[in-house]
């Protein structure tokens, strides 16, 4: 077992000057970003695919936060959960939907549904079967296939750190649960 405190979020003043410009930037925000700092050429590269899943992906907003949130319970990221518990309610989602995205997908909304089932086989089985391809595809559209995809691989990673460093909750971050 790594011990924790070998990759405690790395406070901005011990960075890497070659990272220094992330400082104001997203990775300075955030603990999980500050433990990827311990790996500069990582959180340099992050930055642009980080950009792309997070602000310019074709799913829109809050297809995109159903999709996190998914992946975030399946991986028992608690983390990943109470942050986006807070990004989903900052989008004026009600939390009897948020809260409905760890339970079956028979209890989601249509649209959720959808997305969920197609986290749980990527996250199970790795490609999705034709009809849920076909179905994802006539929700979101192929860049939204795509983007979806992207987005599991991402908080998978992400999910990875946080849990594995036991990465604290940000200041403000209300904890909530990623049961399932």
């Amino acid at each position: 077992m790594v011990p924790q405190n070998s990759f405690a979020p790395l406070p901005p003043e011990e960075w890497p000057e070659r990272i220094g410009h992330l400082r104001d930037d997203f990775a300075g925000r955030l603990n999980v970003y500050r433990v990827m700092a311990h790996h500069p050429d990582l959180l340099a590269s992050w930055r642009d695919l980080r950009a792309h899943v997070v602000t310019r992906n074709a799913l829109g907003a809050v297809r995109l936060e159903i999709a996190i949130l998914r992946t975030a319970v399946r991986l028992g990221s608690d983390y990943e959960w109470s942050h986006h518990v807070d990004r989903s309610r900052a989008l004026g989602m009600e939390d009897e939907r948020i809260f409905s995205v760890a339970g079956s997908p028979d209890a989601m909304l249509p649209e959720d549904a959808v997305i969920a089932r197609c986290v749980d086989t990527l996250l199970d089985r790795t490609r999705l079967e034709p009809a849920e391809l076909e179905a994802l595809e006539r929700l979101v559209g192929k860049p939204g296939v795509l983007d979806l995809m992207a987005t599991v691989g991402f908080y998978k990673s992400l999910g990875c750190i946080a849990e594995t460093f036991a990465i604290p909750l940000d200041d403000g971050v209300e904890p909530f649960k990623a049961t399932r």
